[in-house]
């Protein structure tokens, strides 16, 4: 099962919300890697997170997993024995993906797939939880609950991984930044056609919300440690430490 170059929105096509459906998943790998500046170093980070945080006999949960990379990561960086991976995602088709991106990689820690909305996942036992690029699709009002539930099954010393698209107060700035993100989307072959027609797909499905929103929230929900480590353009990934 090889994975393919994303042209889906190459041809003028009707308007329909995006959806993680067998399209996407087929060129899921090309549509991030082109699409989501700072994604590579946000993987290749994880692993290392996970070696400082993830404690023996612990469960990691990787919370809208897509085709696994972030388990993966967790998996190379895990140096504590007993440790397993749950990994949990809403669409089969990304799940069926995932579980032959898994088979087909070296990966020391066991990684457990579940299909599941990760709004009703009961998080337990767990060291280290991943939500990479997934809050930014769960409705604005359910977002606290989540992040609450995340916060009352990590253990101690525990860590979120947030990782998300995000919108600026300051219209001149959020204005620049998205002009960027097209930018670098063109620089990696996208068209205008391509960058306006998934822009149009995504309104209303992708709801991105500032820095200092997530930050604020993950405080509600009792994180005492909460920080930016990376930024770029309008990507962000946010620590934050029970």
């Amino acid at each position: 099962m090889s994975d393919k170059t994303d042209n889906l929105f190459a041809k003028p096509k009707a308007a329909l919300p995006f959806s993680f459906d067998e399209s996407v998943a087929e060129v899921f790998p090309d549509m991030i890697k082109r699409s989501v500046p700072g994604y590579t170093e946000i993987i290749n980070n994880i692993s290392k997170f996970a070696g400082r945080f993830v404690t023996s006999n612990s469960n990691c949960y990787d919370l809208g997993c897509s085709l696994g990379a972030a388990s993966l990561a967790m998996s190379a960086g895990i140096e504590k024995t007993g440790a397993k991976i749950i990994a949990v995602d809403n669409s089969s088709a990304m799940l069926e993906r995932c579980r032959h991106h898994i088979d087909a990689f070296k990966h020391k820690t066991p990684i457990e797939l579940q299909l599941g909305d990760v709004q009703k996942i009961s998080i337990q036992n767990a060291s280290m939880v991943a939500l990479n690029f997934t809050l930014q699709f769960i409705a604005k009002e359910e977002r606290l609950n989540l992040l609450e539930n995340i916060y009352q099954g990590l253990n101690s010393g525990g860590l979120l991984l947030l990782s998300e698209k995000v919108s600026f107060s300051d219209d001149n700035i959020d204005d620049l930044l998205i002009e960027l993100h097209h930018q670098f989307k063109k620089e990696n072959g996208y068209s205008d056609l391509e960058i306006s027609q998934k822009r149009n797909a995504l309104e209303n499905v992708l709801l991105p919300e500032t820095l200092e929103h997530h930050i604020n929230r993950l405080k509600s929900a009792g994180f005492s440690s909460v920080s930016c480590w990376m930024q770029n353009y309008n990507f962000v990934s946010i620590i934050a430490i029970k």
